[in-house]
């Protein structure tokens, strides 16, 4: 290689890295601001007071933290989390593999036609869902909260694609062996969507940890209302922004936790889904 192309190849690769490094810069910089103004109760006055650690103070966080109101919201959300995330993940995987594996009238046409799914806007549905729930008391309620969220497309459609993947052989053998259907989607199939589950688990848990909309429509009181859109209520009563920014800010804990905890599985499943 020749000087010449030595150093353009250099001077995209340098471009590559001051882009990179902007974007990453971009992408912090909203949390960065978000922890700053949590810990000075007396404002920033300005973004290049920033660096400046006078007035720092954990206060907003005891205020926070001391509130009867978060630690409901806290518990509403996780409830609305972990519970959507075993739902969606076990009927997700139940339904992969019937449209994966499994013979039956009508499999095509009703697999696309729940994939048509994706191209309606969940805003669309949330008029005729909230009528639906009213008619069966399911307003202000976990069931009704959870329920409809736990339809879910894009689990299905990759659950299916990754299910396609396992051998027919080993339910062959399985089948060969005795094993019943269930028994064949409990021992066989389950053990091997690992990767997959672990992704759509993620997703699944932050999608819902973070939803706003549907929860501020079914969630009308303080008994069910989940945090972000408890956070988002302190706005009305005058609340100090360093003390809103601090429940942010403790939101925000409970994702990142569980997206280092299961990186590694999130990272796997793209790795197989490449070889595949």
């Amino acid at each position: 290689m020749t000087m010449e192309a030595t150093r353009s190849v250099n001077l995209r690769s340098a471009g590559t890295y001051v882009a990179l490094i902007l974007a990453a810069i971009c992408t912090v910089f909203p949390f960065l601001l978000m922890v700053v103004v949590s810990l000075k109760p007396r404002g920033i006055g300005n973004i290049f007071q920033m660096l400046n650690l006078d007035g720092i103070s954990l206060a907003s966080y005891d205020k926070i933290l001391g509130s009867a109101d978060v630690w409901t919201w806290t518990f509403n959300s996780l409830v609305y989390s972990v519970v959507s995330v075993v739902l969606v993940l076990l009927f997700s995987s139940m339904a992969g593999y019937a449209f994966a594996k499994k013979r039956f009238p009508g499999k095509e046409a009703m697999f696309w036609t729940f994939l048509a799914m994706l191209m309606v806007p969940t805003q669309v549905t949330l008029i005729p869902l909230f009528i639906l729930l009213s008619w069966f008391n399911g307003i202000d309620t976990y069931w009704g909260l959870i329920i409809p969220t736990v339809a879910n497309a894009q689990s299905i459609f990759l659950m299916r694609q990754f299910i396609a993947g396992i051998p027919d052989e080993l339910i062959e053998a399985a089948r060969i062996d005795g094993a019943g259907e269930w028994r064949i989607f409990w021992q066989i199939i389950l053990p091997q969507t690992g990767p997959i589950m672990a992704t759509m688990g993620t997703f699944v848990f932050l999608w819902h940890w973070n939803d706003f909309l549907w929860p501020l429509l079914v969630a009308q009181s303080d008994a069910t209302r989940t945090l972000t859109v408890g956070l988002a209520s302190l706005q009305s009563e005058q609340v100090n922004t360093s003390e809103i920014m601090a429940g942010t800010t403790l939101s925000f804990v409970p994702t990142f936790i569980v997206f280092l905890l299961l990186q590694r599985f999130f990272v796997r499943s793209i790795m197989t889904s490449g070889l595949k």
